[in-house]
C-alpha cells in the first residue's frame, strides 16, 4: 500500500514538499485553509496530472486522516486548529526542513544561517564563495526550500533559516549554523520575544560537539548563549585568542587553530556599511569551515555582490545616488543600512506596516546620519511623532512610493536611501514588490534623459 503524505499550506515550501514526496512514490495531499493562490495555479495544476490531490477553504477530517506524516508550512501559525487535529488523529507534524535532512544522505552537508538582520546576505555570500568549489546552493528562506534540491545531492545545502521554519523543526540540525544578532522582530506571531529567541536556538542546540556555531561577538545575547551550544563555537566582529573572524588596520583577519590570517581588505569588497562587513566575516568562517582555502575564499569575496534588495545602489542620476533597501522590514535593519551613511545629504523613504517595536535608536541614527525623512503607510503617524519628539525636522509625509521619490528628487539630495523600517503588506505584497516598483520608478523618471 502506498504511504500517504499531508502537506499544510499551498506555499512555497509546501509545493516543493508536494513535488518531492511525489517523485518519491508518496501518495500526496495538499490541504490549505485559504483559497488557491493565482500565482501558483499552474503548478498547482502540472501536480494535480502527476496524482497530487488538493483541498482548499478549509481542513477537512476525510481528507487530512491516514496520512503517515504531515509536513507544514512556516506560515502557519502554532494556534491554527489543524494542529489539534492532526494531534487527535496521532499524526506527525514536520517542517520542510526536517523532510529535506531525513531525506538527505549526509546529514552534516547543512549550513543554517539565522538572525533578525544580515541573513540573506550572509547566505549569498556564502554560495557564492563555496559554489567556486563545490554544489552548494542557496536554499531555505531565500528562495528555493532544501527539499527542491535533496535528489540532486549538493555538497552543501546553504540554508537560510527563519524562525518560522524552526518552530516546527524537530530533527533538523546544521553541521555549521550561524547567529547573524538578535534583535526584537515577530513578536507577535512567535507570542514573545523568548519563544522567538527560542525557535532560533534550537537550531544550535540540536548540534552536537562535532558541530560549528558561529555567533555574533558584538551581541551580548548571543555571547550569553555561547556557552549553552553543544557545538564547536566561533565569533565574529571580535578579536579573540582563537576561532574568531574580526576587522583590524581595514581588512577582515580570522584566527582559527591559533594562526591569524588576514583573508581581505575592505577596500576590495563590493559592499559598504559595517552590518554587511559582518555579515562577510560570517561567510569567511563558514566557507573557512566548509573546506574552502584562503584564497579561494578571498577571489570570491572580490566579485560578490549585495543581493537585490538589500542595501543595493541600482542608479546614479543628475548628481543623485540611489539605494534600494527594501529588505529593511524593521528598524534595527534600516538603522544598519543609515549607518552606512557619513557627512553626506541623505534623503531617507521610510514607513510601511508597522511592527510597533521601539523607534528610539532609530530616531538616533537618523538624526546623525540623514538630512530629510519621506514618510508613507500605515506607520506614518507613529514614525513622524517620535522623529518629532526626537528633534527631528525635515520630515516630508506622502501618500504612495511613487510621490516619495518625487519629493526625494525635487529636495536634490546626495542620495536617496529606501530602507523603511516597516513591512510592506499595507501598499505591497512583499519587499520584494515593493524594491522592484521603487526601482522601476526611479529608472523610469530618469530613461530619457
Amino acid at each position: 500500500m502506498v504511504a500517504k503524505a499531508l502537506i499544510l499550506g499551498c506555499s512555497v515550501s509546501g509545493l516543493a514538499a508536494a513535488e518531492f514526496l511525489n517523485k518519491t512514490g508518496y501518495d500526496v495531499y495538499v490541504s490549505d485553509f485559504g483559497k488557491l493562490p493565482q500565482k501558483y495555479e499552474t503548478q498547482v495544476n502540472d501536480l494535480k496530472n502527476k496524482g497530487v490531490k488538493f483541498e482548499f477553504d478549509g481542513h477537512t477530517e476525510g481528507f487530512i486522516s491516514g496520512a503517515q506524516f504531515a509536513v507544514t508550512s512556516p506560515s502557519i501559525p502554532n494556534n491554527a486548529p489543524v494542529y489539534e487535529m492532526l494531534n487527535d488523529m496521532g499524526i506527525e507534524v514536520i517542517s520542510e526542513l526536517d523532510l529535506a535532512y531525513r531525506n538527505t544522505e549526509n546529514k552534516n552537508s547543512f549550513i543554517g544561517i539565522t538572525g533578525t538582520n544580515g541573513k540573506t546576505t550572509t547566505t549569498s555570500a556564502v554560495s557564492h564563495l563555496l559554489s567556486q568549489r563545490y554544489k552548494a546552493p542557496a536554499c531555505g528562506n531565500i528562495g528555493n526550500p532544501p527539499v527542491s534540491f535533496v535528489l540532486e545531492k549538493p555538497d552543501w545545502y546553504v540554508t537560510e533559516v527563519s524562525s518560522f521554519q524552526l518552530e516546527k523543526s524537530k530533527e533538523f540540525r546544521a553541521h555549521i549554523a550561524c547567529w547573524t544578532n538578535f534583535t526584537p522582530d515577530h513578536i507577535t506571531w512567535h507570542g514573545s520575544l523568548e519563544a522567538y529567541f527560542n525557535a532560533k536556538a534550537k537550531m544550535f542546540l540540536n548540534q552536537t560537539k562535532d558541530d560549528f556555531a558561529i555567533l555574533n561577538g558584538q551581541d551580548a545575547k548571543l555571547a550569553e548563549f555561547a556557552s549553552k551550544c553543544p557545538g564547536q563555537v566561533f565569533i565574529f566582529d571580535k578579536e579573540l585568542e582563537d576561532n574568531c573572524s574580526f576587522i583590524k588596520n581595514d581588512a577582515i583577519y580570522i584566527i582559527i587553530n591559533g594562526k591569524k590570517e588576514e583573508i581581505i581588505k575592505i577596500s576590495e569588497c563590493n559592499l559598504s556599511g559595517h552590518h554587511n562587513y559582518q555579515n562577510l566575516m560570517c561567510a569567511i568562517l563558514i566557507s573557512k569551515l566548509a573546506g574552502l582555502s584562503s584564497e579561494m575564499i578571498r577571489a570570491g569575496l572580490r566579485t560578490f555582490t549585495a543581493p537585490e534588495h538589500r542595501m543595493e545602489k541600482f542608479a546614479q542620476f543628475d548628481g543623485i545616488t540611489f539605494f534600494n533597501d527594501s529588505k529593511a522590514t524593521n528598524p534595527e535593519s534600516a538603522i544598519a543600512a543609515i549607518d552606512a551613511f557619513n557627512n553626506q545629504n541623505v534623503a531617507l523613504i521610510a514607513g510601511g506596516r508597522d511592527k510597533l517595536t521601539p523607534l528610539d535608536e532609530f530616531c538616533q541614527s537618523v538624526n546623525k546620519h540623514i538630512t530629510s525623512v519621506i514618510l508613507i503607510g500605515e506607520a506614518a503617524d507613529r514614525f513622524n511623532t517620535e522623529l518629532a519628539n526626537n528633534g527631528f525636522k525635515q520630515i516630508y509625509r506622502e501618500n504612495s512610493l511613487q510621490s516619495a521619490v518625487d519629493k526625494c528628487i525635487e529636495l536634490k539630495p546626495d542620495a536617496v536611501l529606501l530602507s523603511p523600517a516597516c513591512a510592506s503588506f499595507d501598499m505591497f505584497s512583499g519587499y520584494e514588490e515593493r524594491g522592484k516598483v521603487f526601482k522601476e520608478y526611479v529608472l523610469s523618471k530618469f530613461s530619457s534623459k
